[in-house]
């Protein structure tokens, strides 16, 4: 089966960085569209960034200008680079990816990992 796995989180200081990492693991012979979402405390979640098959990307008007994701040739892993971190940024980060279903004409599916804690604190 597939499985997402992400890391890199951790305790940062406003104005530092982290950089996160998700991970496809299984019987995949290509990925689509991947995504980074984050749900903070008490909100819903968010769509943080996306990067298409074809490179293309697109964020959250909030993080624009400094994260920025990014994938591999392979298109796995795929990255999310967090440049000057605000604590409201400070959120449970998910990767996603939709990968396409062998034997289908078009048909994805979507999988989710797990997570990883990102906390922008002093």
């Amino acid at each position: 089966q597939v499985q997402l796995v992400e890391s890199g989180g951790g305790l940062v200081p406003p104005g530092g960085s982290l950089r996160l990492s998700c991970a496809a693991s299984g019987r995949i012979f290509s990925i689509d569209d991947r995504g980074w979402y984050r749900q903070a405390p008490g909100k819903k979640r968010e769509l943080v960034a996306v990067i298409l098959s074809s490179n293309n990307t697109d964020y959250a008007d909030s993080v624009k200008g400094r994260f920025a994701i990014s994938r591999d040739n392979a298109k796995n892993p795929v990255f999310l680079q967090m440049n000057s971190l605000k604590p409201e940024d400070t959120a449970v980060y998910v990767c996603n990816a939709k990968i396409p279903i062998r034997g289908t004409r078009g048909v994805v599916s979507s999988y989710w990992g797990q997570g990883t804690q990102v906390t922008v604190s002093s």
